[in-house]
């Protein structure tokens, strides 16, 4: 596990040096928000994009795959659901909760990090993660929302959802490879070159802006942030192990790599979302703020256990 850790610390070192850049205001708020901007558009768009041109849709789809990490999603979120109900929270906050449980960092620190730590066979399973986030969850959240507020649901609610899907960048790049992967055309050398460089900037970028970020947040309700980031730290993944190993019997590889990302803090976009809809946000970044700091040792525990190490 001591190997492993000196693996992954540097990249919790780019997340901490961002958080103390931010901290003694030599990194402005504004300027996060315009770092954030560039790798979400532009760095991370180009690292999907040519992970992505090197997939086929079968590397990158696994029904098997796909139903197990949303098993495990499936069970945990309910339990969120369970335990906001017994605090008498909204149906809101609960979803909201909810999402903090399941949704984990992936495009920020997961592609960057796993991909480098697990080898690029871990692209696929990664990827196939974050879109299952994107498309599923993302969607289900704003359904939930929508649904209590508006007491039923509304052809513009289904028309804003997609077209949400084809604004995010990420998800687009991702079918954009996997589009130009099945022609069969190799990506010309320069546009390779630039998606190449460009695509590094995505790792540290990624990272200096998650710490910078985390060190605008204030702190609420730290209790239930507690338990938000136990669940997303620790029954996630167990859940996820369970039904990867055991009843979806998922190749042990991708089986890994699943986990792992599984593992991951409570996502950056999940406090956008609780903001936009007014929704808890102050809980919602206290549990980013706990998780994050916190995956630093789970994290790396459970990428020990996965490879072994």
């Amino acid at each position: 596990m001591l190997e492993i850790l000196y693996k992954t610390l540097p990249f919790f070192a780019l997340v901490g040096l961002g958080y103390w850049a931010a901290w003694i205001r030599f990194f402005p708020a504004e300027a996060t928000a315009w770092l954030t901007k560039f790798v979400f558009y532009f760095a991370l768009s180009a690292m999907l994009f040519r992970f992505a041109a090197n997939l086929s849709v079968a590397e990158l789809f696994d029904a098997r795959f796909a139903a197990a990490y949303l098993w495990g999603c499936g069970v945990v979120y309910a339990v969120a659901l369970a335990v906001a109900f017994a605090r008498r929270v909204s149906l809101e906050e609960a979803a909201i909760e909810a999402q903090c449980a399941v949704i984990g960092n992936t495009g920020f620190l997961g592609v960057p990090m796993l991909v480098v730590l697990l080898g690029p066979q871990a692209a696929g399973p990664v990827l196939l993660v974050l879109g299952l986030d994107m498309i599923v969850f993302s969607s289900l959240i704003t359904l939930i929302i929508t649904g209590a507020r508006e007491g039923r649901m509304r052809l513009s609610t289904f028309r804003a959802l997609g077209l949400g899907l084809v604004k995010n960048p990420m998800l687009v790049s991702m079918v954009l490879g996997l589009c130009w992967g099945a022609t069969g055309w190799a990506v010309p050398g320069p546009v390779n070159d630039f998606l190449g460089i460009l695509g590094a900037a995505a790792t540290p970028g990624a990272l200096f802006a998650i710490g910078a970020s985390l060190a605008g947040r204030g702190a609420e309700r730290w209790q239930v942030a507690a338990w938000l980031s136990f669940a997303k730290l620790v029954l996630h993944p167990l859940a996820v192990a369970f039904s990867a190993l055991v009843l979806f019997k998922v190749d042990a590889q991708a089986a890994g790599v699943m986990i792992a990302a599984a593992a991951l803090p409570v996502a950056g976009n999940t406090y956008i979302l609780a903001a936009h809809y007014g929704v808890a946000p102050q809980r919602v970044s206290t549990s980013i703020l706990i998780s994050t700091a916190v995956s630093i040792v789970t994290v790396t525990a459970v990428i020990a256990w996965v490879t072994g190490g």
